[in-house]
Formats: structure tokens, sequence, C-alpha cells
């Protein structure tokens, strides 16, 4: 199953990374597909609840939504 996420605030690469990170700890999470800061999304495959997906993100102090 894949989930593509929409991303508020990211403006770097370090940003990109952060959330890199914190979706690939997210138990269920078999790939990070893709965080684009440019579109301001993410492509994440796996089996991870959408929630869990936007606990990390907001985590990293960034807004998300399922997109």
């Amino acid at each position: 199953m894949e989930t593509r996420l929409e991303i508020k605030g990211m403006t770097c690469g370090h940003c990109v990374s952060a959330v890199e990170k914190a979706l690939a700890g997210v138990p269920g999470v078999a790939k990070v597909i893709d965080v684009s800061k440019d579109r301001g999304e993410a492509l994440v495959e796996g089996e991870a609840e959408p929630e869990k997906l936007i606990e990390a993100i907001t985590g990293e102090g960034y807004e998300a939504k399922v997109a």
C-alpha cells in the first residue's frame, strides 16, 4: 500500500532528510519512496497507519496530512 502525504514547512535538504528519517522509523513502513520539498509531499510504501506517519512528521516540526 502506498500513502501520499502533503507536508508544509520543508525548506532545505536537511528538512527532507529529517522527514525521511522520521518516516523510516515508523513501524510498518517498508520504504520511503520519495520526499520532495519542491512538491511538499512524501510517498511511503508499507502498512503503516497514516496517523502514525503524520505524528512522525509533526514530531519533527512540520505540518502534514494525507494527500
